[in-house]
């Protein structure tokens, strides 16, 4: 439910954006020291504004060893220009399962 809100907050605080539709699939590893621990395929579709973007679809799951899974993810995020060097950027995603989990990141870009 959150995040569809802060998608909605997204979505309505983007001014004349140039839109569109996109598809990204994107595989995620994990390692614990040298140990292979499996990864998470995401087949996204989303749709992008100027400063924001949305995207879900099934999040393919395959820890190592153990049978593999799908589930479905998603997330949504963007970015705002502070002046010409500086901008802020955040994301909300999340992963159905047994429990869904929800995951953020925040940051600051400078371009020299």
């Amino acid at each position: 439910m959150k995040s569809i809100i802060i998608t909605g907050l997204l979505i309505s605080a983007a001014g004349a954006a140039q839109a569109g539709p996109y598809a990204n699939v994107e595989m995620n590893s994990g390692y614990s020291g040298s140990d292979f621990t499996g990864s998470a395929t995401d087949v996204h579709v989303g749709y992008e504004g100027a400063n924001w973007y949305v995207q879900a679809g099934p999040a393919l799951l395959a820890p190592d060893g153990e049978d593999g899974d799908i589930e479905l993810s998603g997330k949504a995020g963007g970015s705002y220009g502070i002046n010409d060097a500086l901008s802020v950027y955040g994301e909300v995603s999340f992963l159905t399962g047994d429990t869904t989990s929800y995951g953020t990141k925040a940051g600051l870009k400078y371009n020299f």
